[in-house]
C-alpha cells in the first residue's frame, strides 16, 4: 500500500520506506485549501472546453516552452492529452526567451498563482524532509531553489477511442495512453487530482493503478533525488491511463532547481553519477517532449 506522510510531522522511517520501496506517497495535512483545488479544477475544465483556436492563442512553441500544447511526446510516443504549462520567465541559458502565457480569464490566473504558491512551499518542505533522511549536511536550498525553474502543469485527458489496458506492455502498449512511461526529471512532484484514478506506477515489474483520494496530494520523487541519493532512492517509472468513459484532469507541480545548478550525489561512497547541469538537462528533455528529436535524455546518460 502507498504510504501516507503527514507534512506537519513526517515520520523518518515511513519516509524512507516510501522513497525506497515506492517512490510515491500520499501527503496529508498539506497547506492547500479544498476550495482552492476545487476552483482550479473548475477553471481548468472551462479552459480546455474552449475551441482549439482559442487555446492556441497561448500555444507553446520551439522558442517558448510555456503555454498550451496538444502534441507532446513521452519516450518518443504521442500522449493522449492536452496541457497548459505555467512557469517563470527565463532570461539566460539554453531556454532563454521562454515566458509564461496565461489564460485570458483573470480569475483563473489568480487561482493558479495562489495554487503555485502553496504547492511550492509544500514541495520545499517535502524535499527538505527527504534529503534529511539521506544526510545531515543538506545543500543550501536558498541557492538551489532561489531562482528556481519549477512549474505547474494542467493536464487534460480527453476521451480515448482506443485506450490501452491497465496491464498493457510497458514498451509496446496496444492502444492509447494519457502519458507513456517515464520518470520525472526534477526533485519532487506534487500532484492534485480530480478524484478519477488513472495514474500508474511500476513496482516489481507490475503496473499498479493508484487511487485518487481528493483529500490527499500525491508526491513522487524525481531524477534529482535519485542522483542525490546515489541510487538509494529510485525515481519511479510511472504512466497515465487513457479512458473511454470519463475525461480527467490533474495538476502536477514540478519542483525544479535553478538552471545553473549542478547536482551530484550527496551521500558517502563512490558516486554513481558525474555532475549534471540542470539547465542543460532540462533543455534537452524539453526539446524531446516538443518534437521527436531522437532518444529522450535520461540521468543514466550521466552515469559514472
Amino acid at each position: 500500500m502507498i504510504p501516507v506522510i503527514d507534512l506537519n510531522h513526517p515520520n523518518h522511517d515511513e519516509l524512507v520506506r516510501a522513497c525506497s520501496e515506492w517512490g510515491f506517497f500520499f501527503l496529508r495535512n498539506h497547506s492547500i485549501p479544498d476550495a482552492l483545488i476545487d476552483a482550479a479544477l473548475e477553471h481548468s475544465r472551462r479552459f480546455f472546453s474552449q475551441s482549439k483556436a482559442v487555446k492556441n492563442r497561448i500555444r507553446r512553441s520551439d522558442t517558448n516552452m510555456w503555454g498550451y500544447y496538444d502534441e507532446e511526446l513521452t519516450k518518443n510516443r504521442r500522449d493522449c492529452k492536452e496541457i497548459l504549462d505555467i512557469g517563470p520567465a527565463v532570461e539566460r541559458g539554453p531556454l532563454a526567451g521562454s515566458h509564461p502565457q496565461w489564460p485570458t480569464d483573470p480569475a483563473y490566473r489568480e487561482n493558479l498563482e495562489l495554487l503555485i504558491h502553496h504547492l511550492h512551499a509544500d514541495a520545499l518542505t517535502v524535499t527538505r524532509a527527504i534529503v534529511g533522511t539521506l544526510t545531515a549536511d543538506q545543500p543550501d536550498f536558498g541557492a538551489v531553489f532561489g531562482e528556481h525553474s519549477s512549474f505547474l502543469r494542467v493536464n487534460y485527458y480527453p476521451l480515448s477511442d482506443h485506450p490501452a489496458a491497465e496491464d498493457a506492455d510497458t514498451h509496446s502498449p496496444q492502444g492509447q495512453l494519457g502519458i507513456h512511461h517515464h520518470t520525472d526529471a526534477g526533485a519532487v512532484t506534487l500532484l492534485v487530482q480530480d478524484g478519477n484514478s488513472g495514474l500508474q506506477v511500476l513496482r516489481e515489474q507490475k503496473w499498479h493503478t493508484l487511487p485518487a483520494p481528493e483529500q490527499h496530494i500525491v508526491v513522487n520523487i524525481g531524477d534529482i533525488v535519485q542522483v542525490w541519493s546515489n541510487d538509494r532512492y529510485r525515481a519511479p517509472l510511472h504512466r497515465v491511463l487513457a479512458s473511454q468513459a470519463i475525461p480527467r484532469l490533474s495538476l502536477p507541480y514540478f519542483l525544479n532547481p535553478a538552471y545553473d545548478y549542478d547536482y551530484v550525489p550527496l551521500t558517502s561512497g563512490a558516486p554513481r553519477y558525474r555532475p549534471i547541469n540542470w539547465g542543460e538537462f532540462r533543455a534537452r528533455r524539453s526539446a524531446g517532449d516538443y518534437a521527436n528529436l531522437g532518444e529522450e535524455v535520461q540521468i543514466s546518460d550521466y552515469a559514472c
